[in-house]
């Protein structure tokens, strides 16, 4: 089962303007009953580029620094992913999703 804070390749394309594109890491942040029950998750990008943002948590993710792009989330089918690829906690991200919404 996908679980929040995991992270997947997630094949974004197609997309339309100014959203990310590619085939990239992305944050799983619904929740795990909903991730249990839908054939669906919703997911926020990580990018090692991009500007830094109170909305994208900077860390160091697979040895590399990253930004995950609170402000891209995306609700996708769970065929656009693929292997998982680590996980992070939920305390480097869930407060400034949360202010997110707030």
């Amino acid at each position: 089962m996908v679980k929040r804070g995991e992270v997947y390749w997630v094949k974004l394309d197609p997309t339309v303007g100014t959203e990310i594109q590619k085939t990239r890491p992305a944050l799983v942040v619904s929740p795990d009953d909903l991730n249990a029950s839908l054939p669906r998750v919703i997911v926020a990008p990580l990018s090692s580029k991009g500007q830094a943002l109170g909305c994208r948590p900077s860390l160091v993710f697979e040895g590399r620094q990253a930004f995950i792009l609170l402000d891209q989330l995306r609700s996708i089918d769970k065929r656009r992913m693929s292997g998982k690829i680590g996980e992070i906690p939920l305390a480097l991200w869930h407060p400034v999703l949360l202010e997110l919404f707030a």
